[in-house]
Protein backbone atom coordinates (compact mmCIF):
# COMPACT_ATOMS: atom_id res chain seq x y z
CA UNK A 1 0.00 0.00 0.00
CA UNK A 2 2.56 2.57 0.86
CA UNK A 3 4.40 1.69 -2.43
CA UNK A 4 1.10 2.50 -4.67
CA UNK A 5 0.51 5.83 -2.16
CA UNK A 6 4.37 6.82 -3.33
CA UNK A 7 3.61 6.19 -6.53
CA UNK A 8 0.57 8.13 -7.19
CA UNK A 9 1.72 10.91 -4.90
CA UNK A 10 4.96 10.60 -7.48
CA UNK A 11 2.96 10.20 -10.37
CA UNK A 12 0.55 13.66 -9.60
CA UNK A 13 3.98 15.89 -8.41
CA UNK A 14 5.42 14.86 -11.50
CA UNK A 15 2.50 16.12 -13.55
CA UNK A 16 2.72 19.04 -11.28
CA UNK A 17 6.60 19.58 -11.90
CA UNK A 18 6.52 19.24 -15.92
CA UNK A 19 2.86 21.20 -16.45
CA UNK A 20 1.21 18.38 -17.90
CA UNK A 21 -1.17 19.12 -15.48
CA UNK A 22 -2.22 22.20 -17.31
CA UNK A 23 -2.54 20.42 -20.80
CA UNK A 24 -5.95 18.91 -20.05
CA UNK A 25 -5.36 15.88 -18.34
CA UNK A 26 -8.08 14.56 -15.87
CA UNK A 27 -7.47 12.19 -13.18
CA UNK A 28 -10.04 9.17 -11.92
CA UNK A 29 -12.50 9.83 -8.83
CA UNK A 30 -10.15 7.31 -7.65
CA UNK A 31 -6.87 9.05 -8.23
CA UNK A 32 -8.23 12.31 -6.71
CA UNK A 33 -9.11 10.09 -3.30
CA UNK A 34 -5.80 8.30 -3.23
CA UNK A 35 -4.22 12.22 -3.24
CA UNK A 36 -6.17 13.73 -0.66
CA UNK A 37 -5.96 10.36 1.72
CA UNK A 38 -1.98 10.63 0.58
CA UNK A 39 -1.70 14.19 2.06
CA UNK A 40 -3.71 13.28 5.58
CA UNK A 41 -1.15 10.66 5.03
CA UNK A 42 -4.04 8.23 5.77
CA UNK A 43 -4.32 4.75 4.50
CA UNK A 44 -8.20 3.25 2.85
CA UNK A 45 -8.85 1.56 6.16
CA UNK A 46 -8.73 4.74 8.27
CA UNK A 47 -10.66 6.78 6.46
CA UNK A 48 -14.52 6.68 6.99
CA UNK A 49 -17.44 8.20 5.67
CA UNK A 50 -15.68 9.58 2.53
CA UNK A 51 -17.51 11.54 0.26
CA UNK A 52 -16.31 12.30 -3.15
CA UNK A 53 -18.55 15.22 -5.39
CA UNK A 54 -17.84 17.10 -8.61
CA UNK A 55 -18.07 21.00 -8.56
CA UNK A 56 -16.75 23.53 -11.22
CA UNK A 57 -13.88 21.86 -12.86
CA UNK A 58 -12.99 20.55 -9.60
CA UNK A 59 -14.03 17.79 -7.08
CA UNK A 60 -14.76 18.21 -3.32
CA UNK A 61 -13.41 14.79 -1.31
CA UNK A 62 -14.22 14.83 2.90
CA UNK A 63 -13.70 11.70 4.89
CA UNK A 64 -13.10 11.17 9.15
CA UNK A 65 -10.15 9.50 10.23
CA UNK A 66 -9.81 8.91 14.14
CA UNK A 67 -6.94 11.99 14.07
CA UNK A 68 -10.21 14.36 12.60
CA UNK A 69 -12.33 15.11 9.58
CA UNK A 70 -10.66 16.36 6.27
CA UNK A 71 -12.04 18.11 3.68
CA UNK A 72 -10.15 18.78 0.29
CA UNK A 73 -10.89 21.09 -3.26
CA UNK A 74 -9.00 19.33 -5.53
CA UNK A 75 -8.51 20.34 -9.17
CA UNK A 76 -9.35 18.00 -12.06
CA UNK A 77 -5.82 18.05 -12.80
CA UNK A 78 -4.71 16.44 -8.98
CA UNK A 79 -3.49 19.48 -7.69
CA UNK A 80 -4.97 20.46 -4.29
CA UNK A 81 -6.27 23.98 -4.41
CA UNK A 82 -7.84 24.24 -0.39
CA UNK A 83 -7.57 21.22 2.34
CA UNK A 84 -9.52 21.99 5.92
CA UNK A 85 -9.01 20.13 8.85
CA UNK A 86 -10.73 19.36 12.20
CA UNK A 87 -9.43 17.70 14.89
CA UNK A 88 -11.67 15.26 16.74
CA UNK A 89 -15.77 15.03 16.31
CA UNK A 90 -16.12 17.37 18.89
CA UNK A 91 -13.96 20.56 17.83
CA UNK A 92 -15.71 23.21 16.17
CA UNK A 93 -12.44 24.98 14.72
CA UNK A 94 -10.91 23.87 11.69
CA UNK A 95 -8.02 24.44 9.81
CA UNK A 96 -8.40 25.76 6.41
CA UNK A 97 -5.63 27.16 3.82
CA UNK A 98 -5.83 27.65 0.54
CA UNK A 99 -3.33 26.17 -1.70
CA UNK A 100 -1.77 29.00 -4.16
CA UNK A 101 0.01 26.79 -7.89
CA UNK A 102 3.86 27.05 -7.30
CA UNK A 103 5.52 29.93 -9.23
CA UNK A 104 8.63 28.84 -10.87
CA UNK A 105 11.57 31.19 -10.03
CA UNK A 106 14.98 31.80 -10.53
CA UNK A 107 17.09 29.37 -9.52
CA UNK A 108 20.31 30.80 -7.64
CA UNK A 109 23.57 28.60 -6.74
CA UNK A 110 22.57 28.65 -3.20
CA UNK A 111 19.39 27.29 -3.71
CA UNK A 112 21.03 24.26 -5.69
CA UNK A 113 23.67 23.39 -3.03
CA UNK A 114 22.58 20.83 -0.47
CA UNK A 115 22.49 21.45 2.76
CA UNK A 116 24.44 20.70 5.56
CA UNK A 117 22.87 21.83 8.76
CA UNK A 118 22.70 19.17 11.83
CA UNK A 119 19.21 18.79 12.81
CA UNK A 120 18.23 17.63 16.33
CA UNK A 121 16.55 14.46 16.54
CA UNK A 122 12.95 15.40 16.96
CA UNK A 123 13.80 17.82 13.97
CA UNK A 124 15.54 14.51 11.95
CA UNK A 125 12.41 12.68 12.51
CA UNK A 126 9.75 15.50 11.11
CA UNK A 127 12.10 15.51 8.18
CA UNK A 128 12.14 11.85 7.54
CA UNK A 129 8.89 11.50 7.88
CA UNK A 130 7.94 14.42 5.56
CA UNK A 131 10.56 13.09 3.09
CA UNK A 132 9.34 9.56 3.58
CA UNK A 133 5.52 10.78 2.55
CA UNK A 134 6.91 12.47 -0.45
CA UNK A 135 9.08 9.49 -1.21
CA UNK A 136 12.07 11.01 -1.33
CA UNK A 137 15.29 11.07 -0.11
CA UNK A 138 16.96 13.84 1.75
CA UNK A 139 20.22 13.59 -0.94
CA UNK A 140 17.24 14.45 -3.39
CA UNK A 141 16.44 17.74 -1.98
CA UNK A 142 18.45 20.50 -0.84
CA UNK A 143 17.80 23.93 1.32
CA UNK A 144 16.28 21.63 4.10
CA UNK A 145 15.11 23.53 7.09
CA UNK A 146 12.61 22.62 10.13
CA UNK A 147 11.51 24.76 13.06
CA UNK A 148 9.52 23.37 15.94
CA UNK A 149 6.36 25.79 16.97
CA UNK A 150 5.87 24.82 20.25
CA UNK A 151 2.37 26.57 21.06
CA UNK A 152 1.40 24.24 18.08
CA UNK A 153 3.66 21.64 18.81
CA UNK A 154 4.27 21.01 15.32
CA UNK A 155 7.29 21.17 13.38
CA UNK A 156 7.69 23.36 9.74
CA UNK A 157 9.79 21.25 7.29
CA UNK A 158 10.70 23.28 4.11
CA UNK A 159 12.92 21.73 1.24
CA UNK A 160 13.66 22.57 -2.31
CA UNK A 161 12.88 19.93 -5.74
CA UNK A 162 12.97 21.24 -8.82
CA UNK A 163 13.31 24.94 -8.02
CA UNK A 164 10.10 24.22 -5.82
CA UNK A 165 9.83 24.80 -2.43
CA UNK A 166 7.97 22.53 -0.58
CA UNK A 167 6.35 22.88 3.03
CA UNK A 168 5.08 20.62 5.47
CA UNK A 169 3.33 20.67 8.34
CA UNK A 170 4.36 17.62 11.32
CA UNK A 171 2.64 16.66 14.48
CA UNK A 172 5.56 16.80 17.10
CA UNK A 173 3.68 13.71 19.31
CA UNK A 174 3.24 11.11 16.44
CA UNK A 175 5.55 12.93 13.22
CA UNK A 176 2.44 12.22 11.10
CA UNK A 177 2.51 14.70 8.42
CA UNK A 178 -0.32 17.13 8.76
CA UNK A 179 -0.10 19.10 5.36
CA UNK A 180 1.98 19.52 2.86
CA UNK A 181 2.02 22.86 0.41
CA UNK A 182 4.06 22.49 -2.68
CA UNK A 183 5.03 26.49 -4.13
Amino acid sequence: MVKRNSLIFLTAFGLLLTGCGKSGLEITKDDILEVARDDANATKSECENVSIKEQKGSYIVSFNTNGGSYEYKIGKDGIIKERSFKRGAKEETAETEKVEEPVKEETTKKEEEKSSTSFDEGQQQAINSVLANSGLEQSDVSNITCSLDSNTNQYTVTFVLNDVTTTATVDAATFTVISTILG
